[in-house]
């Protein structure tokens, strides 16, 4: 018990010097006159990876239980693999594989095709989404560096070809475990807003502006805010612009 008290002091004092340092870096970038499109901060440039390190690393650490009751209720209640991963693109539309606790079944209909969605979602599954527990092993993710604490959410690959010139612009910086469309809507907002609310982002990242996302994001999460959209138990498909 000690030694995770030592950890958890450690883990405070790295944040207080991040938020410190975070504050004047934030002024400073401001202050820059900053042209349309993406220009990289100090803040971007030099502290966001390891702060996303150390954030994740010690959110591992001290959510490591709920990690291991998650994985075995997992295994128990949905079978294996506990794990549902994909490809999805990362910063620069590089792929990766994307970690995730399984929350659906894989239950078929007379000719092998999947059910959908809604069909294979269990109630447990829908808690497990509804908590965003079955982020966490995103966590993994951010210390690889594929992705970030907060950036836009990694969207699935079929996707890239139908993006116009200005979504595309959405992968100039790490996909996130949270991101402002998450933070402001979810599932409930249009894909065009997601992708404007993404742009904004990648175009006007800060530190402040980060912990701000995270802080809307446990609000959301707390309150099961926009966990589906009107017409499907996620998120209906993307299918491009008209």
């Amino acid at each position: 018990m000690s030694k995770l008290k030592k950890i958890l002091k450690v883990f405070g004092c790295i944040l207080f010097v991040c938020t410190v340092i975070g504050f004047i870096i934030d002024l400073i970038d401001h202050a820059k006159n900053k042209i349309h499109g993406h220009v990289q901060g100090f803040y971007e440039r030099w502290i966001k990876r390891p702060f996303d390190f150390f954030c994740s690393l010690g959110a591992l650490i001290v959510l490591s239980p709920v990690l291991a009751i998650t994985a075995w209720l997992v295994k128990k209640k949905l079978g294996s693999p506990v794990l549902f991963t994909q490809d999805r693109p990362g910063l620069n539309e590089k792929i990766f594989k994307l970690y995730k606790f399984r929350s659906m079944t894989d239950e078929r209909d007379k000719n092998g095709e999947l059910l959908p969605d809604e069909d294979r979602l269990p109630s447990f599954g829908q808690k497990l989404r509804s908590t965003s527990i079955d982020e966490l092993p995103e966590l993994f993710n951010i210390i690889k560096g594929d992705m970030s604490v907060v950036g836009p959410r990694p969207l699935l690959v079929r996707y890239l070809d139908r993006y116009n010139e200005f979504q595309h612009r959405r992968h100039d910086v790490r996909p996130g475990l949270t991101g402002y469309a998450q933070a402001h809507g979810r599932n409930s907002v249009t894909w065009e807003e997601k992708f404007d609310m993404d742009v904004e982002y990648a175009d006007n990242i800060s530190f402040w502006g980060d912990v701000g996302i995270i802080v809307d994001t446990l609000k959301a999460v707390v309150k099961k805010d926009g966990i589906s959209s009107e017409t499907s138990a996620t998120m209906e498909e993307f299918m491009g612009n008209d």
